[in-house]
């Protein structure tokens, strides 16, 4: 009986011991994760701490000793209330609990910016009315704000910036009445601007730059905040004119760039403007009468002006240095100004910016420009400036182009002896000679395109020396007299060769014309289709050259061009039709597209239409150079793009394989086992600095198409293989308007994308039409080919099906870094790769609505630009 009751009791004990343990144990773990009393300012800090970033982020703080004494943390005199909580920086991350900062009813501030938060507790809204600082920036918060953010009626600064916010602000901002500071940049908010955010007649500084805010602005804008100093509203896509700012009398900083702002610019340019950005608009009228119409504006105020990609015209400033004499910034690009003489800003020496491109300058560049002592950057190019290169002489200078220019003569030595400390120079297409052994062959490829290099063949000036006596004398001028009489020698053979093969391929030449100038029909075949041209006669057949409109071209010169349309010529085969590559007579090089869908255009409305496209003028676009209506054919004639496109230089080329794709072999050659290997491109395309230009190249291009033609032009078709480069290695758009000429004819081929770039809209319904959303969704798929070196699809994606999928799921996890080519990730910012990655999915998102539009991307790309000495 006492050893069963001794067993009883062990076994109890046992039970006892195990039932304790478990209860013990949860008690001890909440212990240790949090040693402040239940329902206080303390207990709800750390508890959010410990659930948002681990023991590993916030293993400074002593969760034992009082909240007051916590970093970050601030109370009130009594040390009772939590009133101010920062948090910047501690790598949190998830969404915020509910029941913890959601619960300080007493919190004045709060900094939560610079982590990985996803998304906010319901409670968070109800932090009451005492809250005066918010800061949530620099996150990846998503979601809508709700009305109830009126409950924080004694806010003074809102910054949500750099988030994924959507949807419409809403109304009840009305309530911020304190409200100074406002931030909500670089987010998704679409919509128009609430006619609420008048109430808010305190605010300072309001930056809403970088969303899809849509619309006019409301009535009464300008009258309304007469405390605003800065307003910054540019990447949007707002619609108004110049008087809607009419009012703002204590504005000193205004930035509109990159939205559909319209009308005279005169009302503009109010005091006490210090920085007016009215960049990309379609702003009109003459800026000279700004300068003596409004007599009242004070220029000496002015430190920042950008006009730039408007449609200003007439005159611009002729004289700015008794006025304008602490500008710093000044670009007045890509406008339609009348020719005029280089303006007088030698005063200006606190300038440091200066952007005169495409502005139709013409005459000499002043001497006296080298007085401009701070000057940085000095674009003039695109103009009609002639003469002589002066000597610059500026020490500070880091950027200088004066490519496309009409100059003269030689590049100062003292000039090419600055060029290894800028970042950036172009000196191309210019009658410009220059000598310096010193430059690498990329760079007098790029940045000296058409300049003739001068240096002596023979010697190099520093191998010649003294001789001290006058046999070494007489054995070099012998020496040197042997080499002038080779050469001549060499030379004269060289001419005789040269005319016997010219006179060889001008009998070859006229045999052909003779033999191509027979009747039609001609039938041409290619690996995937047949096309005929029905033409009874091809001499009396004309090829309309834009640029050279006295040719008297005809449909058997592109004959003698393409050799008859032989295979061996073709260049590619696209949706729209075989590609050849030609000679024309007179060296004319060309890209002949055959469009082999038909038209239902009559010959005269697809030559107006062609002509038309020949007009649209872009730096990246791949201008149409002429046509040919060979019967129902109609033929496309485009500038060669030596280097090829994207597709092959970034899937195939690299790799060792030529494609018929590529439009050039210049830049490859054979090796000695008979393969393909790049010369040089190949490691220019596995740099960050290179893909982020053919990005923005290709952005720009896009951004003219939508809002810079008139009407719209739709692309319809962007993919990589729509990229091409140019012998500059400048990106550069193809086939952009070529749907029209097809009219309805082949509507449903030509309209709906490729496969890889279709947007989810046009696989939802099949009534969807082609918008400039559904380019920019193109365009995106395109950036994530540059970010990550995959193709659209048929690559290795993580059980997704294709490369948006696979992407866009690892943003949604913070992980975007993932998806960056290894081939580039060490050549650049990851930071600046990371944004890029950012803007890649905004472009793909599944709603167009939710996309920015192709001027808000230039803007953001331009943002990461990266800056590499040359």
């Amino acid at each position: 009986m006492g050893l069963v009751a001794i067993g009883f009791l062990s076994s109890w004990s046992s039970s006892l011991f195990f039932i304790l343990l478990f209860q013990v144990v949860p008690f001890v773990s909440s212990s240790s994760a949090s040693s402040q009393e239940l329902n206080t300012d303390g207990f709800f800090i750390s508890d959010f701490l410990q659930k948002m970033g681990g023991l590993t982020q916030i293993s400074s703080y002593d969760f034992s000793s009082p909240v007051c004494s916590w970093e970050g943390v601030s109370c009130d005199v009594n040390n009772q209330n939590v009133i101010g909580f920062a948090a910047s920086s501690l790598g949190l991350s998830g969404s915020i609990p509910e029941v913890t900062i959601g619960k300080l009813s007493k919190l004045e501030s709060l900094d939560l910016s610079n982590n990985k938060i996803t998304s906010l507790s319901s409670d968070f809204w109800s932090l009451g009315s005492h809250l005066k600082t918010l800061n949530l920036s620099h996150n990846h918060i998503s979601g809508s704000i709700p009305s109830n953010i009126g409950n924080f009626g004694s806010l003074q600064s809102l910054d949500l910036s750099f988030n994924n916010f959507s949807g419409e602000i809403p109304e009840s901002i009305n309530s911020l009445l304190n409200l100074q500071f406002l931030r909500m940049n670089q987010n998704g908010f679409s919509g128009r601007l609430p006619h609420g955010i008048l109430k808010c007649e305190n605010v300072v500084s309001i930056d809403i730059s970088v969303n899809g805010i849509s619309g006019s602005l409301p009535d009464g804008f300008g009258t309304s905040f007469l405390k605003l100093q800065r307003l910054d509203l540019s990447e949007n896509e707002i619609h108004g004119r110049s008087s809607d700012f009419s009012g703002l009398q204590s504005l000193t900083h205004l930035n509109i760039s990159g939205n559909f702002f319209q009308g005279s610019v005169m009302g503009v340019f109010q005091d006490p403007l210090q920085v007016i950005d009215l960049s990309r608009n379609q702003f009109r009228g003459h800026l000279s009468q700004v300068h003596f119409a409004n007599s009242s504006f004070n220029w000496s105020n002015l430190v920042f002006l950008d006009v730039s990609e408007n449609q200003l015209s007439g005159e611009f400033f002729h004289d700015l240095n008794n006025e304008a004499k602490n500008l710093k910034h000044l670009n007045l690009g890509y406008n339609r100004f009348s020719n005029q003489e280089f303006p007088l800003i030698q005063k200006l020496t606190s300038l440091e910016y200066l952007n005169l491109s495409k502005t139709s300058l013409r005459g000499k560049i002043p001497i006296d420009i080298s007085q401009l002592v701070s000057l940085r950057t000095l674009d003039l190019s695109q103009n009609h400036l002639q003469g002589s290169l002066p000597r610059l002489g500026i020490k500070t200078l880091d950027v200088l182009d004066v490519s496309f220019n009409n100059l003269t003569g030689e590049i100062p030595s003292s000039l090419l002896a600055e060029l290894p400390q800028m970042e950036k120079f172009n000196f191309s297409f210019n009658n410009l000679s220059y000598c310096n052994s010193q430059l690498s062959l990329h760079t007098r490829k790029t940045a000296f395109q058409g300049l003739l290099y001068s240096c002596p063949i023979a010697v190099k000036p520093d191998n010649i020396r003294n001789k001290t006596t006058k046999h070494k004398g007489m054995k070099l001028i012998l020496a040197v007299t042997l080499a002038i009489v080779c050469f001549i020698v060499g030379l004269i053979c060289l001419v005789i060769g040269c005319r016997r093969k010219t006179r060889m391929w001008a009998v070859k030449q006229i045999s052909y014309k003779e033999e191509a100038s027979i009747s039609g029909p001609f039938s041409f075949q290619t690996d995937s289709t047949t096309w005929v041209a029905d033409v009874k006669q091809a001499t009396a057949v004309p090829v309309v050259i834009f640029e050279k409109p006295l040719l008297n071209f005809t449909f058997v010169d592109l004959l003698t061009a393409t050799s008859h349309f032989d295979r061996g010529t073709l260049l590619a085969e696209g949706r729209f039709g075989p590609v050849y590559r030609g000679f024309l007579p007179g060296g004319i090089q060309v890209a002949v597209k055959v469009l082999v869908l038909g038209s239902t255009m009559t010959d005269q409305e697809a030559a107006r239409e062609l002509e038309s496209l020949g007009r649209i003028k872009h730096p990246n676009l791949v201008p149409l150079s002429g046509y040919c209506l060979a019967g129902d054919q109609r033929i496309a004639l485009y500038d060669y793009m030596e280097n090829g496109n994207l597709q092959n230089l970034l899937h195939d080329l690299p790799l060792g394989v030529q494609t018929t794709e590529d439009w050039s072999t210049d830049t490859w050659e054979e090796d000695n086992s008979g393969g393909i290997q790049s010369t040089g491109i190949e490691g220019i395309l596995t740099s960050w600095r290179f893909r982020h230009k053919i990005a923005l190249g290709t952005a720009r291009a896009l951004s003219f198409l939508h809002h810079g033609c008139s009407p719209p032009i739709i692309h319809r078709d962007v993919k990589a293989s729509s990229v091409y480069l140019d012998s500059d290695l400048e990106p550069r758009l193809s086939d952009f308007g070529l749907a029209k000429i097809f009219g309805n004819a082949a509507e449903e081929n030509i309209s709906r994308g490729s496969p890889g770039y279709i947007p989810p809209e046009f696989s939802e319904s099949e009534n969807s039409a082609p918008t400039p959303k559904s380019d920019v969704y193109g365009f995106g798929v395109v950036l994530l080919e540059l970010i990550t070196g995959k193709k659209p699809m048929g690559d290795d994606y993580a059980e997704q099906p294709n490369l948006v999928s696979w992407v866009r799921g690892l943003v949604r996890k913070n992980q975007g870094l993932r998806v960056i080519d290894p081939k580039i990730r060490e050549t650049g910012q990851e930071k600046q790769m990371e944004e890029a990655v950012r803007i890649g999915y905004l472009c793909t998102a599944d709603l167009p609505t939710k996309r920015p539009s192709m001027q808000q991307i230039v803007g953001l790309l331009k943002d990461i630009e990266p800056v590499v000495h040359q």
